[in-house]
């Protein structure tokens, strides 16, 4: 048995779902909030024996993308194929992510209860986080220990009271641990909005498809059976009007931006595709929107340092990124993995896993990795915020060097898949 499944874990959130579940019925249309999960965040969810779940509810698999400028002056076509691979990723609802760790955790707290450790659930919000004054003596310690000395005091809503030797602030982009910590962070909101929601299509889609329009990027992913998630990136005053005009002229406006829309298509004879494969393909029709229109403001935001002591920032709370590459879940996903190995590295040589010492390495390791993919992602925005005709030129040139040099494009592949390569040629 790992020695970490000796810690004592308090998780603290309002979400009713930690306490009574979330329904999921085959009959509902899929939620417009997903999440495109890729090959290394899968092996992670394997790993803690949550894919097992996710595989009994809709997700799509997909193994091919294609992604092409509004210009049609260039456009790329990835497989999975190109680098040996059996899929690119995978599209899941929000809802089936939770609940899927969700009946992890319900096992664990099955398990612990019976080996009489302490795994529990707060419904509740922190209102104060501070550090008690050190001893030399620094155990773990509850509400109820006198032992408490140097370890992180939270008190709660429900007014609760617990001690820490490590918090891990996952409480997304508006994070209070990070707050409490008196952590600063660094960023910008991007004038764009993105709009999320469900279609339907006549045939199932089995692809990914993006294109690049003048006002941002338009996504159209499966999610399973004849669905699809739209998430479209656009000026908020023009995300407004999208939200509140009729759903046809929602779908007619959505299967515009995806053909002939903004621009023609790109002429794969052009850039010496031949094959059936690797020539361009309209994606399949929108005949129906299935969901509500949702409307999220963009923006990027770096937190100045992941850790302090007896604190440690994962996922939202410590970046945010722009959604055009569907990275901002699996940055998260890295940091809860390589958190995990730190603190395993840390019980195994005894070593207080709430020092600073030991939580650098995780900070070292993770903001490398989250760097270069926010900066690679910001500087995509960047360069499709302006419509100019020697730039639209470099950014054709871009696209077709990916399409037709095969060390480049595996590169990408294996980059965007999770494998962390800088993506240039091997």
């Amino acid at each position: 048995m790992p020695l970490t499944k000796q810690l004592s874990i308090a998780i603290i959130d309002r979400n009713p779902a930690l306490k009574s579940g979330t329904s999921i019925k085959k009959v509902d249309f899929p939620d417009p909030r997903v999440s495109t999960v890729t090959p290394a965040s899968i092996s992670f969810f394997k790993d803690i024996g949550a894919w097992d779940y996710v595989q009994q509810h809709r997700h799509a698999y997909f193994d091919k993308m294609q992604v092409w400028d509004y210009t049609g002056l260039g456009y790329t076509k990835y497989h999975a194929r190109d680098v040996s691979k059996e899929l690119l990723g995978c599209v899941v609802e929000n809802k089936v992510l939770h609940s899927s760790l969700f009946s992890c955790l319900q096992k664990g707290l099955i398990f612990y209860q019976k080996n009489d450790c302490r795994k529990t659930i707060h419904p509740a919000n922190l209102t104060s986080m501070s550090l008690q004054p050190s001893s030399s003596s620094v155990g773990m310690a509850d509400s109820s220990s006198p032992s408490s000395k140097g370890l992180a005091k939270l008190e709660l809503s429900d007014g609760s009271r617990l001690y820490a030797k490590l918090v891990v602030g996952a409480d997304g982009s508006k994070s209070e641990v990070r707050n409490l910590a008196g952590i600063k962070e660094s960023g910008q909101k991007y004038s764009q909005n993105a709009i999320i929601c469900t279609v339907e299509h006549i045939v199932e889609n089995r692809c990914a498809w993006q294109r690049f329009l003048p006002t941002g990027p338009i996504a159209l992913l499966p999610i399973g059976e004849k669905y699809s998630n739209i998430v479209w990136t656009m000026d908020p005053k023009e995300s407004l009007e999208r939200k509140l005009i009729s759903e046809d002229d929602f779908v007619k406006a959505v299967n515009g931006a995806l053909d002939y829309g903004y621009g023609p298509h790109p002429k794969s004879s052009l850039f010496g595709e031949f094959s059936a494969s690797g020539c361009f393909e309209v994606p399949p029709k929108v005949v129906k929107l299935v969901s509500e229109r949702m409307v999220f403001p963009l923006s990027i935001m770096h937190a100045d340092a992941y850790v302090a002591k007896r604190v440690a920032l994962i996922g939202d709370a410590a970046h945010t990124v722009h959604p055009l590459a569907g990275q901002g879940v699996n940055l998260g996903f890295g940091d809860a993995f390589a958190l995990s190995k730190v603190i395993a590295d840390g019980v195994a040589v005894g070593s207080d896993i709430g020092e600073v010492t030991l939580l650098k390495k995780f900070e070292v390791e993770r903001r490398v990795a989250n760097s270069t993919m926010m900066t690679i992602l910001d500087g995509f925005q960047k360069a499709y915020t302006v419509d100019f005709g020697p730039l639209n030129i470099l950014r054709a040139a871009a696209f077709n060097a990916a399409n037709l040099i095969p060390p480049l494009k595996r590169n990408i592949i294996s980059y965007a898949s999770g494998e962390m390569r800088f993506p240039l040629f091997a």
